[in-house]
């Protein structure tokens, strides 16, 4: 419904919450369609890190109402703080001192 007003901006919030993979990937494909055609611009807000690996250009990580990183998809990967915060990977400095 929001398309049919022509916005330059689309703002998602867990555009694919609750869908089943095979819905998950048509939304994304959808997504993507509409964004290469240069008409919207999507602004998204998701927990589904394959969902905002898959379409961002961009990605803004927040923790705990705090800006992490902001940066690309492969920054936002490789960044180790991130990757402790949501990509449930350990910080190996942390573990050291719980464990000396």
């Amino acid at each position: 419904m929001v398309l049919a007003t022509q916005p330059k901006l689309v703002l998602l919030d867990e555009p694919t919450a609750g869908m089943t993979p095979d819905e998950t990937r048509r939304t994304t494909q959808l997504i993507k369609q509409l964004a290469g055609s240069g008409d919207y611009t999507f602004m998204i807000t998701e927990h589904d890190m394959d969902v905002v690996f898959n379409l961002a250009d961009r990605i803004l990580v927040m923790h705990r109402g705090e800006k992490l990183f902001a940066g690309t998809p492969e920054e936002v990967k490789n960044h180790p703080e991130v990757r402790v915060a949501y990509l449930g990977e350990e910080d190996d400095e942390a573990v050291e001192e719980a464990n000396p």
